[in-house]
């Protein structure tokens, strides 16, 4: 395989700055992401976002990339990011297709507490993995946990889905339509690095087999409710901004607005991550749970 065409994507959600930002200027200004023997297009995702700065205009885009939304007939009619999403297909596509770009990285933040994290949607995706290796070596001691999306139940349909190696880079904590200095630089920093794994790669240089230690996703854990379907407790204080650190059985989980503790009842530890994201209370999720696993990657070089 050969990387030659790299998009990097910003705005997927229109008040996630970080990618925004950086993409916007990059789209001005291309040399810092300019790698020799390598075509990298910076691109806004969702424009009309962005410029309302909202997540979305009529569905999340990031969830649009469906088969079923890709081989709609296009008109006026459908929402306007299944009309992106479609344009976006044949840009960067056709999804799993030889044509389609090598590689996508799509920019986002989060007002969780997660740092600097890489979401892999394939754990057999060896290219993927190598560059998350790459990276989480360049960034040390600095960490970079790896999010694992893949499971049965869990389908996501991405923006980035559409290349043969969708990234997903993930930083916070940032407040919505808020720009901070610090995450702003830690994402230019991955990139920067992920950029120059590409380069490395395509000059000809063989990564020997490594492992990853990655969270793979397990299952979405929903607010209490009452019968009506509101929210009746908010995340303990003693979970709140604490992603990617064991819950145990029997630790404080939720708390009730009177000041009820209730706990975690699951089988074994977890890791939860996504914790409160602001953007999660309409998909009615407080938090996803993780396992700690580590993957293992063979050796690779362009051929």
């Amino acid at each position: 395989m050969t990387a030659r065409r790299v998009a990097i994507f910003g705005g997927t959600h229109g008040n996630e700055m970080s990618g925004v930002t950086l993409v916007n200027l990059w789209i001005q200004n291309g040399k810092e992401i300019h790698r020799k023997g390598v075509e990298t297009k910076p691109f806004i995702t969702n424009p009309r976002a962005v410029e309302k700065c909202t997540r979305y205009v009529d569905t999340d885009l990031n969830r649009a990339f469906t088969t079923e939304n890709l081989s709609a007939p296009s008109g006026d009619d459908l929402p306007y990011e299944v009309q992106r999403a479609q344009q976006i297909n044949e840009i960067f596509g056709p999804k799993g297709s030889p044509e389609a770009y090598d590689v996508i990285f799509d920019l986002h933040n989060t007002t969780s507490n997660m740092g600097c994290t890489l979401i892999l949607e394939s754990s057999k995706d060896h290219f993927n993995l190598q560059m998350m290796h790459y990276i989480k070596k360049a960034i040390a001691p600095d960490s970079c946990p790896v999010l694992l999306t893949e499971h049965p139940l869990l389908k996501y349909s991405t923006s980035r889905s559409v290349a043969k190696h969708p990234i997903g880079l993930e930083v916070g904590p940032q407040p919505q339509g808020v720009l901070r200095s610090n995450i702003f630089e830690s994402m230019r920093v991955v990139l920067k690095h992920a950029l120059d794994f590409i380069e490395l790669f395509n000059e000809g240089l063989e990564f020997p087999p490594c492992t990853v230690d990655v969270f793979r996703v397990s299952e979405k854990m929903d607010y209490p409710r009452d019968t009506n379907g509101n929210i009746i407790a908010m995340v303990h204080p003693n979970l709140q901004d604490c992603d990617w650190e064991p819950l145990n059985p029997g630790d404080p989980m939720f708390q009730t607005f009177d000041g009820t503790t209730l706990r975690y009842e699951g089988a074994g530890t977890v890791y939860p991550t996504f914790i409160n994201e602001a953007a999660y209370y309409e998909k009615q999720q407080a938090f996803v749970t993780t396992r700690r696993e580590t993957l293992a990657a063979g050796a690779i070089k362009k051929t």
